[in-house]
């Protein structure tokens, strides 16, 4: 439907503002805030995967965590199918350095899922269609060789209460373009309601980097929330926290949020964001993000260092671009190196991709 085309991407922004307009807003006003405890637990819901560390203990000894945060269809636009999500993110938050990092997660990145490999190489966001939160967190996990600590998930409804709640956004637009109504002027701050801010980041097709561009975009408005924090206590009230609830799925507690909120607050101040950088391929005749090893590699080591640990290497269940070849392509951003790969189930050039290491 033409309705859906466009607005899913902007979801897991949603839930980076959210989650980190809650760190600030527990911060602002504890004692009010302990009163939503449990309007905020009700959006719980463990993933079912064994955890590779102890987040209580992360927490607790104030350590450095990680949290995927998820964007998907599920009960958007009347849906009642799971869906599949349209982009996620790993951010990572280390009090001992004060810093955050964000990680932005191509949706069509190319993998081998956990538990569906005949399927393979398949896109990422395929994951959660098939196995839910848990089935994701492992894919991310062993596509990266990263712990994930917590998980968040969230609807579209959450930008347009967000947005509006803080009384707007001013973004300067990187580029020109019209989209759902709206028009944006490159260089041009711009303040923008909810509506205007999901236009903003959810165009796809007439940005030159493609998806790369429109995470850039979700980014901006991302950060452009964050640093109003004199905004944030106009979410404290239970009314809007009941609303922001529904549109909610996390494994993490109202009381692992007052943990964060009071030990790591600080790191959320200094935030470096990247992305997953591939080029476009058509694999198991659909078009996928497809990795160089290099890069696949510096993003491991990205995240790890958010997490002050040690190196290792990168996965074993992305699909990587090794050699040129004569396969089909397509450009995906600026940067993209316009490295090929073909599919494992097409029996044809399979030297010209691999899996992880």
């Amino acid at each position: 439907m033409q309705h859906k085309k466009g607005t899913h991407p902007v979801r897991n922004t949603i839930l980076v503002m959210l989650l980190l307009l809650i760190i600030g807003g527990l911060a602002y006003g504890m004692s009010r805030y302990r009163s939503l405890k449990n309007s905020v637990n009700s959006s719980f819901k463990a993933s079912g995967l064994t955890k590779e560390r102890n987040v209580t203990s992360q927490l607790s000894s104030k350590k450095p965590i990680s949290i995927l945060l998820l964007g998907t269809d599920t009960g958007s636009f009347g849906r009642s199918d799971r869906g599949r999500t349209d982009s996620m993110m790993v951010v990572t938050i280390n009090p001992n350095t004060n810093k955050t990092t964000v990680t932005s997660v191509p949706r069509d990145t190319a993998v081998s899922i956990p538990g569906y490999t005949s399927d393979s190489p398949s896109k990422i966001n395929a994951a959660y269609a098939w196995g839910g939160t848990k089935t994701t967190i492992k894919t991310v996990q062993k596509m990266l060789n990263i712990p994930i600590d917590f998980y968040a998930l969230v609807n579209l409804g959450g930008l347009k209460k967000v947005v509006n709640k803080v009384g707007g956004v001013d973004v300067t637009p990187t580029l020109s373009f019209s989209n759902l109504g709206y028009t944006f002027k490159k260089g041009i701050k711009t303040h923008m309601n909810g509506k205007k801010a999901l236009a903003y980041v959810d165009m796809r097709y007439k940005d030159p980097q493609g998806d790369y561009g429109r995470q850039t975009r979700q980014r901006s408005v991302l950060m452009a929330i964050v640093h109003k924090t004199g905004s944030v206590s106009a979410l404290l009230n239970q009314e809007f926290i009941d609303s922001i609830s529904s549109e909610t799925q996390t494994d993490l507690t109202f009381d692992d949020l007052t943990m964060i909120a009071k030990d790591y607050r600080t790191a959320t101040k200094n935030v470096k964001q990247t992305h997953l950088q591939g080029a476009g391929k058509e694999l198991n005749d659909q078009s996928m993000e497809v990795m160089k090893k290099s890069e696949l590699q510096r993003v491991t080591n990205f995240i790890r260092n958010g997490l002050s640990l040690s190196y290792k290497k990168t996965g074993s269940i992305a699909v990587f671009s090794s050699t040129n070849s004569k396969s089909k392509s397509r450009s995906s951003s600026s940067s993209s190196t316009g490295t090929n790969a073909t599919t494992a189930n097409s029996g044809t050039n399979n030297s010209d991709y691999g899996y992880g290491y």
